[in-house]
């Protein structure tokens, strides 16, 4: 009977210890669950203030699209190929799109001033074809020189097209 009797004390000390460690690590669970929400509420909030903002942005942008810039390609042959650019700049505001407006002859200018030396040394082709993306970021880095860094938001290449002459 001694023998039954501390069997069922045994028993229920490890149940008592399992009902408690169950219902302290359910309460655990549960905390740290509000605390997963509470983070989840924060970064959908922060994604959608992210998100307004952009679109506060796009509302903003203009974009000028400059006149079609044509780039002969001379090696030891003579002209070999010829490029056209169609080149838009997006900036914010209406100010600065007049600005740029008003500052494309001096764009178009820097712009040939730089691919023309690049595209003949054939530093920004791969295989005969203009690589756009060093197109690209020569183009924003000679536009914010002329404009300034702070009134170019991106260049976009509307148009690139190679000829063979």
């Amino acid at each position: 009977m001694k023998i039954l009797l501390m069997g069922l004390m045994a028993l229920l000390l490890v149940g008592a210890g399992a009902a408690g460690g169950y219902f302290y690590v359910q309460k655990a669970a549960v905390a740290s669950a509000g605390a997963m929400d509470e983070h989840a509420r924060g970064a959908k909030l922060a994604k959608e203030k992210a998100s307004m903002e952009a679109e506060e942005l796009a509302k903003s942008l203009r974009f000028v699209e400059l006149d079609p810039i044509i780039l002969p390609i001379i090696d030891a042959q003579g002209v070999t190929q010829v490029v056209t650019l169609v080149i838009s700049i997006e900036v914010i505001g209406d100010a600065n799109a007049e600005f740029t407006k008003h500052m494309s002859p001096r764009l178009k200018d820097a712009f040939i001033q730089d691919m023309y030396g690049v595209l003949n040394r054939k530093a920004s082709m791969e295989g005969g074809v203009v690589r756009a993306d060093d197109l690209k970021a020569r183009l924003l880095k000679a536009s914010g020189k002329v404009l300034g860094e702070d009134r170019v938001n991106d260049v976009l290449l509307q148009v690139v097209s190679q000829r063979p002459v």
